[in-house]
C-alpha cells in the first residue's frame, strides 16, 4: 500500500514474526499501521471453541488491521502469521500525519477500503444465495480477477482446502466435495492434489 521507503522515512520499524505468532487480537486497541513485507498473515475471527473464520489472507505489500486507524474502535479481527514473516509498523499518530501531508496515499486507502467493502458485499450475496460449488467458483473468479491467491503463470490456487473452508464458513469436507464437482463440470482441474482454475 505505502512505499517502504516512505514508511521508513516516517519512522516505521521492522518486526519479525514466527509462524503462528499473533500480531494483534480482536477487541484490542490499535496503536500501529501494519504492512506485510514478506511472508503471509491471516486476518481471522476466532470463535469461543477455537474455530477460525478467515476474513482475509494478506500477501506481501498489503496492509492489514487498518479499520481502527480510521474509526478508533477496537480491532474487528485478529491477525496471525501463517509462516515466518516480516512486517513494518508505523505508530497510529504518525500514520494520521502521513495521510494529512500526502493526500494521494489517503486516496489509495479510500480505494482499498472500497474494494474490501465490495468484496464483502459480493461474498455475502454468494453465501446467501448459492450452492457451495457456486460460492467457491465465485471466490476463485474474484481472486483470479484481482490477481490474489492464484498463481499468475499456472493458475494454481494458493490456498489450502482448510483455508477455503475457513473463508467461506463451509466444512472442509464440503469444500473438497464442491471442488470435485467443479472438476467434474470442467470448471477447474485437480492435478496431484493441487487445484487449478
Amino acid at each position: 500500500m505505502i512505499d517502504t521507503g516512505i514508511l521508513l522515512a516516517w519512522g516505521a520499524t521492522y518486526k519479525k514474526l514466527s509462524t503462528g505468532e499473533t500480531i494483534f487480537r480482536e477487541g484490542t486497541e490499535a496503536h500501529f499501521y501494519y504492512q506485510l513485507e514478506s511472508g503471509s498473515v491471516r486476518w481471522v475471527n476466532i470463535t469461543e471453541d477455537g474455530k477460525e473464520f478467515i476474513q482475509n489472507m494478506i500477501e506481501a505489500g498489503e496492509c492489514f488491521g487498518e479499520l481502527p486507524l480510521f474509526d478508533d474502535l477496537p480491532y474487528a479481527a485478529s491477525a496471525v502469521a501463517n509462516k515466518d514473516s516480516v512486517i513494518l509498523r508505523l505508530h497510529k499518530n504518525t500514520f494520521h500525519q502521513l495521510l494529512k501531508e500526502q493526500p494521494e496515499i489517503h486516496f489509495k486507502f479510500s480505494k482499498h477500503l472500497t474494494e474490501c467493502l465490495r468484496f464483502k458485499l459480493m461474498f455475502i450475496k454468494e453465501l446467501a444465495n448459492a450452492s457451495p460449488e457456486h460460492t467457491i467458483k465465485s471466490l476463485f473468479s474474484y481472486f483470479k480477477e484481482k490477481k490474489r491467491h492464484i498463481c499468475l503463470n499456472c493458475n494454481k490456487v494458493q490456498l489450502t482446502r482448510q483455508q477455503i473452508a475457513d473463508m467461506t464458513g463451509l466444512r472442509v469436507e464440503t469444500v473438497i466435495r464442491a471442488i470435485r464437482h467443479l472438476q467434474d463440470k470442467g470448471l477447474l482441474t485437480i492435478d496431484r492434489g493441487k487445484v487449478y482454475c
